[in-house]
């Protein structure tokens, strides 16, 4: 089994209202020298079997299709963990 993270941020050029009250809020409770605060979704998902191109290019897809809107947001896929049994991936 293996976890592939899907992190989703907000493009850049579109404003973060969530970030924006996080980072006004940030000098009231004693947090100074942070100039910006973006916020943004991250899914962890838990693949039965290896992580290989195919099952990467059908993440990315479904990444693509379903987590983001990718009108006004970017995404990462990512292998965090495979499982390995005596050098080989379960």
């Amino acid at each position: 089994m293996a976890r592939v993270v899907v992190d989703v941020m907000l493009k850049p050029e579109i404003l973060d209202p969530q970030g924006q009250t996080v980072q006004r809020a940030l000098p009231r409770l004693g947090f100074e020298g942070i100039s910006d605060v973006r916020q943004g979704k991250r899914f962890e998902l838990e693949v039965d079997g290896p992580v290989d191109d195919a099952a990467l290019a059908r993440i990315h897809d479904l990444a693509e299709s379903f987590l983001a809107n990718t009108v006004i947001e970017d995404f990462t896929v990512k292998v965090e963990s495979e499982d390995v049994v005596a050098g080989a991936a379960k």
